[in-house]
């Protein structure tokens, strides 16, 4: 039998505020869509149809809908923030379309119309929090964008910090692109806490890192969200940060990657999206056209640890250090299940908080 062409959807924004982190998600999805088409295990061929919404958020819902209904994709990689994948997804219940979103993400969702291949709280914030306050102490500060990724990243912080008994010192946000730091700046200065979470996105980030640097001495700072496709942009003022993922660059451990040196964890969750696709697509004629559901209803899919109730994966959790320029990973676990609604923690239950291998200090 002959290859079967398929086309799928690629939804990057190339510029705007966030254009770092959709070109690396980009560079990931062409990346595996070369490395499908040229392995002859696989019977299918992939042709992508991208659309750039350049970080205007309008422009999301309609590019979504012209792949779905102008091409024969059901299938989209892509979005970046939160307000972006919420956009689209009733464009997709409409049309039976499925989302696979390569982007760490504040939890609390779960839908039969995307997959999760990046991290959820249980993966990212919740094991940082753990690693960080019995080193640091208890009194946090926690800045972030005015949209979903920043409130809800820093009201599951603000939980985690009191449970533990420590206080947070502040909470303050800014419009995504806005660069106004000096009242954060200011507040840092006057509160002295033990750590800042840093939940800005783009040059919000990055104007906030080069203002503590310059003027708030060496409160350490966290991130769920900086890789190392921002790296370029932040500069020598990142020194220092820590941050949590399921991927640093030359990590082992990353679901079926057979070994490849992705150049960030967007990069490589984009790679296990379209990866993980084309496996599940593969010697099952029209397939592409199957219920989400339906197609991971497949032993093909448990190779890749989904959580078939929530759709999100098992991952790694790494929690890395910027020293000399890039991320050094000092601490890890190598299987993490998904608790998107945080709910085993809830219960007191063990798996929500990981325990984490010190691997240097």
């Amino acid at each position: 039998m002959g290859r079967r062409d398929i086309e799928i959807g690629l939804l990057f924004s190339r510029h705007g505020s966030y254009a770092l982190i959709g070109e690396a998600g980009r560079t990931g999805a062409l990346r595996a869509i070369e490395a499908v088409n040229s392995d002859p295990a696989l019977d299918v061929t992939f042709h992508p149809v991208e659309r750039d919404p350049r970080g205007n958020i309008d422009a999301y819902q309609p590019l979504c809908a012209d792949i779905l209904e102008a091409t024969a994709a059901r299938h989209v990689i892509g979005t970046t923030t939160s307000w972006s994948r919420k956009e689209i997804i009733p464009t997709l219940e409409r049309a039976g379309g499925t989302l696979w979103y390569p982007c760490p993400y504040e939890g609390f969702e779960a839908s039969d119309h995307v997959v999760y291949t990046h991290a959820c709280p249980s993966q990212h914030l919740v094991p940082l929090m753990d690693w960080a306050v019995p080193r640091f102490g208890g009194r946090g500060y926690l800045v972030g964008s005015n949209y979903i990724w920043g409130w809800e990243s820093n009201r599951v912080a603000r939980d985690l910090i009191l449970a533990a008994g420590g206080q947070v010192l502040g909470e303050r946000y800014l419009p995504i692109g806005d660069t106004d730091i000096e009242r954060m700046i200011d507040e840092v200065r006057a509160t002295r806490p033990d750590f800042v979470l840093n939940s800005l996105i783009g040059p919000s980030s990055y104007e906030f890192l080069a203002a503590m640097k310059a003027k708030a001495g060496s409160v350490p700072i966290l991130s769920c969200n900086l890789t190392e496709c921002e790296l370029p942009a932040m500069g020598q003022v990142a020194e220092g940060l820590i941050s949590s993922g399921p991927y640093f660059r030359g990590a082992r451990g990353w679901p079926a990657s057979d070994g490849i040196d992705f150049g960030s964890s967007f990069e490589a969750a984009a790679w296990l999206a379209v990866r993980m696709l084309a496996d599940l697509l593969a010697h099952r004629p029209g397939a592409e056209r199957m219920k989400l559901q339906d197609l991971l209803a497949s032993s093909r899919a448990e190779l890749y640890g989904i959580d078939r109730a929530t759709n999100h994966l098992t991952l790694p959790v790494l929690i890395a250090e910027i020293r000399g320029g890039r991320f050094e990973i000092i601490a890890r676990r190598d299987a993490v299940a998904p608790d998107p609604y945080l709910s085993r923690r809830q219960r007191g239950e063990a798996p929500s908080r990981p325990s984490l291998t010190v691997v240097s200090r």
